[in-house]
This record gives C-alpha cells, structure tokens and sequence, in this order.
C-alpha cells in the first residue's frame, strides 16, 4: 500500500464513528474546511486572550481525543450544522493536536489522503525556540506534493505572532516534522 492509499483511511482517532454524515456536506477545500475549523474549535491557551474563563469541566475538553468524541460534544455545546460558527463559549476547547486531527478526519472522509504530523513550530518565539506541536498535512493530487496546514491559526493568533505567511501551505522550516529528523 502507498503512503497516499494508506493515509486516506481512518484511525481509531480520526474516525468520526456515529457522527461521519456531519462530515457528508462540508466542502472539499482547504480555506473553507480552514474556517469551518475555526468556528468549531478554540485553543485552550487562547480562550482567555480572547475574553473567555474557563471552567475545569470546560478545559477538560481538550482531552476528548477521538473526533467522534469530539463531534459529540461540538453538537452538545450547539447543534447547528458544522458549517455554522459557534460563538466563542460554545466552540470545543482543544488545542492543536484537534485542529489537526479534526482537518485529517474531514479530508480523509472527503477520499484526500492526510496525516496528523507531530513536531515542531518555528513561528511562535522571535529566538527561534521551537514549540511543540501539531499541523495537517494532505496529499494535493494536483501539485503533487504533500501540502501542510496549520489549522489552528485564526485571524487573531496570526496579528498576535506577526505571522505573514500562508498557514494552508507552510513553506519548508516553519514546522519540522518529528519523524523528519537530520
């Protein structure tokens, strides 16, 4: 099996279970499935920058793991289809390991080859300090290449670290994957 066969398949943490017909509607591009993301999800370290106190029932969200447990609670919080923004209380808390792993659930149902990668970001610290972290990445039939995504970066977070480039095709460095040593 090839890299691309064996990455269009779900794992036990990406398979959406019961809940895989929310996923049926959802478009098939990046920027759209990028913002869909943002209104479902927020970053537990970002929730109090933007205004929100968090109970510790509320935090314990980011340790659902499984989108199916995921989904689940998205439709607890609010019902509306995925495609609806939640108002910021009412988005999962979670962190990005689940913006990654949500985006690979999406694009996997979608037949697109992608993978959760673990690593390291360069765009967090002016010293270069790399942080540990999670992005998307997905096979673009097209280009022929894996393109990577980082899924988490809303319009605040990128003003807030002065992030100027495209974070739905990262350019080679900013994220250096685990598995990827030199």
């Amino acid at each position: 099996m090839n890299p691309q066969q064996y990455y269009s398949t779900q794992s036990i943490i990406s398979d959406p279970g019961e809940y895989v017909h929310l996923l049926d509607n959802l478009p098939d591009n990046i920027p759209s499935l990028y913002n869909i993301l943002q209104g479902l999800i927020i970053h537990i370290y970002w929730a109090e920058p933007l205004g929100i106190k968090l109970s510790q029932d509320r935090q314990q969200e980011v340790g659902l793991r499984k989108v199916s447990r995921q989904l689940k609670r998205i439709f607890e919080l609010d019902s509306a289809p995925l495609a609806t923004s939640r108002l910021l209380e009412r988005k999962l808390i979670g962190n990005c390991r689940d913006f990654s792993i949500m985006l690979t659930s999406i694009l996997r149902h979608k037949g697109v080859s992608a993978r959760a990668r673990c690593g390291f970001g360069t765009y967090f610290w002016p010293d270069k300090r790399f942080e540990d972290y999670w992005v998307c990445q997905y096979w673009s039939k097209d280009e022929k290449r894996w393109l990577m995504v980082d899924a988490q970066l809303d319009d605040f977070q990128k003003k807030t670290l002065h992030i100027n480039f495209n974070t739905m095709d990262m350019p080679e460095g900013k994220f250096l994957p685990a598995g990827d040593g030199g």
